[in-house]
């Protein structure tokens, strides 16, 4: 099996314990003179940065939440002047306002590498056809493993989502033998071959690399199946850089991540305590050579365990283990991060108060939806359907505006909801 940087990846744990800590003290010098976020923080603590002088003097400094990155919108987060940045991303999976990150052309650099990294792990190598079916835009979704594919020197196909057929007469046509998508949309495409009357077999594919939303052995096992291919797991994270951060080889034995670039901790969701190696708890990332919106102790909110038994493929990064789960309220849907609470600040924003309300996640098919029911007030039932249609189509243009996601929405009647969690849960995930 083909590594793409080895004196990365095979790095003996010794140097590359040195190597964290040499760039974790440039990190941390780097924010604290230019971020006043960070700045505030560690004063807070009485922490300066000359006092790391081991790894775990970064238990010492307090936890970064997407509510600070929400609260620092759009530019406070960045630790270079605008003119220096020159990628925009942004994600609607924040409490509050939108999360912005910012690039600059060395950490475009890097993001390319460490996605060709787990593209090899995966077997992708110069004579693939990978067609990536993420979403394009200002989510991070498709465009790190797109740059990872041309550093490597293989041809790519940005299909971008949706259109199944015709993803699937482009695999068929185009000769595709790498497909990059949600676990659930390789589900879908399945479906869409069997429709079609498309054999599996007569097509090119041999991998699939999937991510965005949680998934598990079975429908591994089933996907393969069906599409006849090798199925791999890989962890993108966008406020730490996007798809690239860790990826599994061929063993299948969790995802390679990449400690040069990210620094990991396990912590007790609840405590937040460190907790021992091979333990479940939640993910703490710090970014130590991202430039333009460096991460220190970014709570991730992604269940998961830390392995550090060797690999047969001689890699001696550790590895994180499948996302178990949350830690916070955030549900993912069609690959997207949705915090309930948005939904109610966004209703609050068109009608002047938050309506009681509920999200209702479901799955036809293999693709999942997304219902909010909204109780109304009795003088927003209207005598015309004209109007209330209307009104239909302002809350549910402003919701998927805001959340990133088109949901249903379904009036209900006033005191059809009720407020208290016991009686009425805000979030009804039929997918479980």
């Amino acid at each position: 099996m083909a590594i793409f940087d080895q004196d990365a990846e095979l790095m003996d744990r010794r140097d590359m314990a040195q190597l964290q800590l040499e760039r974790l003290q440039a990190t941390l010098h780097r924010v604290y003179k230019n971020v006043k976020f960070y700045k505030k923080k560690f004063d807070e603590v009485g922490f300066l940065p000359e006092d790391c002088q081991s790894l775990e003097d970064l238990a010492r400094l307090p936890f970064t939440t997407r509510q600070d990155l929400a609260a620092g919108y759009p530019y406070e987060m960045f630790a270079v002047p605008l003119r220096e940045v020159v990628r925009i991303h942004s994600s609607t999976g924040s409490p509050g306002a939108p999360i912005v990150m910012g690039y600059t052309a060395r950490d475009l650099r890097n993001w390319a590498k460490l996605a060709a990294r787990v593209l090899t792990a995966a077997g992708v190598d110069r004579d693939d056809v990978v067609q990536v079916t993420l979403s394009y835009g200002l989510l991070t979704s498709a465009f790190g493993l797109h740059y990872g594919v041309e550093l490597l020197g293989a041809s790519v196909i940005p299909t971008g989502p949706g259109s199944t057929a015709r993803q699937v007469q482009i695999m068929r046509d185009y000769r595709t033998t790498v497909l990059v998508s949600t676990p659930s949309y390789a589900q879908v495409l399945a479906d869409q071959m069997e429709a079609q009357g498309v054999d599996p077999k007569s097509l090119h594919l041999k991998l699939a690399l999937l991510a965005g939303e949680p998934w598990t052995e079975g429908q591994r096992r089933e996907i393969e199946s069906r599409l006849y291919l090798t199925a791999l797991d890989h962890y993108a994270l966008s406020e730490a850089m996007g798809p690239g951060v860790a990826g599994e080889c061929e063993h299948r034995r969790g995802m390679h991540l990449h400690e040069d670039h990210f620094l990991p901790e396990i912590i007790d969701p609840k405590s937040g305590e460190p907790m021992p190696a091979g333990e479940l708890g939640e993910l703490v990332l710090t970014t130590i050579t991202k430039e333009a919106a460096p991460l220190v102790r970014f709570r991730t909110g992604d269940l998961c365990r830390l392995l550090y038994e060797p690999c047969p493929c001689s890699r001696t990064l550790v590895r994180i283990s499948r996302i178990k789960g949350r830690s916070d309220a955030v549900v993912i849907v069609k690959g997207i991060n949705i915090f309930p609470g948005r939904v109610g600040q966004i209703l609050a924003a068109i009608q002047g108060d938050e309506p009681a309300y509920q999200l209702v996640i479901g799955r036809e098919g293999h693709l999942d939806y997304l219902e909010i029911k909204i109780e109304v007030r009795e003088g927003l039932f209207f005598d015309k359907m004209t109007k209330q249609r209307e009104f239909l189509q302002q809350l549910t243009r402003k919701l998927a505006q805001g959340i990133g996601v088109q949901p249903r929405v379904k009036l209900v009647e006033p005191h059809s909801i009720s407020r208290e969690a016991e009686t009425s849960p805000l979030v009804i995930d039929l997918r479980k």
